[in-house]
């Protein structure tokens, strides 16, 4: 099969550079220069992405698309796709929920193939080597892995149906995000009390991450009647130091969803999920 021609919307910081990566087996790598910024053309033209005058020539040259923008405009953009009745290959990448995908594909169907996809790692430069997680058609994922084949993009299909690159990716966010807000409140409430560096020595103590321990979570609901109160003092805390306490009292509302699994010891993780998602 020949070469295809790419299309990308739009060369951010991870767009550019995966576009970049696509380049490699890839005819030309296009980009929409109109109404761009200049740190758009600039990191475009660093990459070597071909720049096209509209959206409309750049649909009509491409063979596959990939929407990489804000997650905010993810379907306006999907929409301005559709207006042009585009028959290719569009991958999806965005930041945003299951939901939204199956509307856009539904937006770009029938003409288009839409491939939901995700990107878990940061852009691939500078020896970086982010997943592109894919799900959607087989031919049409397997084009995808052609395409990235050999790059620092790496790519795993995790089946055919759209949604589910994003549900992973937005799963991954909700610990990966979170947690770096969570460092952020923690260093800051103790840092307040001057007990920053031997907080940093406390946790030292412990590397591991507790999303890779998810049988945890049946011992966190034993305990949510304790941690929640806990967490609501922490809350107090963080707004004495002057500092958002919203997320600690969100996370203490989370733990009452558990409060009539009080110390047993006999729960297991589906029952703790269970119980989380209905209460």
């Amino acid at each position: 099969m020949d070469q295809p021609t790419i299309g990308i919307l739009h060369p951010g910081s991870m767009g550019a550079a995966v576009a970049a990566c696509a380049a490699t087996n890839a005819a030309d790598v296009l980009w929409c220069e109109t109404g761009r910024s200049t740190t758009s053309a600039e990191r475009a033209d660093q990459f070597a992405l071909t720049p096209v005058a509209t959206l409309a020539e750049l649909l009509d040259r491409s063979d596959i698309v990939i929407s990489l923008c804000p997650p905010a405009v993810a379907e306006d953009l999907a929409r301005e796709v559709a207006g042009q009745r585009f028959a290719g290959v569009y991958v999806e990448a965005n930041a945003i929920n299951p939901e939204r995908v199956t509307r856009i594909a539904a937006l770009l169907g029938p003409d288009a193939t839409v491939v939901d996809g995700g990107v878990v790692g940061s852009p691939p430069v500078g020896g970086k080597t982010p997943t592109l997680y894919l799900s959607g058609p087989a031919d049409a994922t397997e084009r995808i892995e052609t395409l990235f084949a050999g790059t620092p993009v790496l790519t795993e299909v995790l089946g055919k149906e759209v949604g589910k690159a994003s549900a992973l990716k937005l799963a991954y966010a909700c610990f990966q995000k979170t947690s770096r807000v969570l460092v952020a409140l923690a260093v800051g409430m103790a840092r307040e009390y001057g007990v920053d560096q031997e907080l940093i020595e406390v946790a030292s103590r412990r590397t591991d991450s507790y999303l890779s321990e998810p049988q945890y979570v049946a011992k966190t609901a034993a305990r949510a009647w304790r941690w929640g109160p806990e967490l609501e003092e922490a809350a107090d805390a963080l707004a004495a130091a002057g500092l958002p306490p919203e997320m600690l009292h969100a996370a203490a509302t989370t733990l009452a969803r558990w409060n009539g699994v009080k110390d047993d010891s006999e729960l297991t993780l589906n029952d703790a999920l269970n119980r989380l998602a209905q209460p």
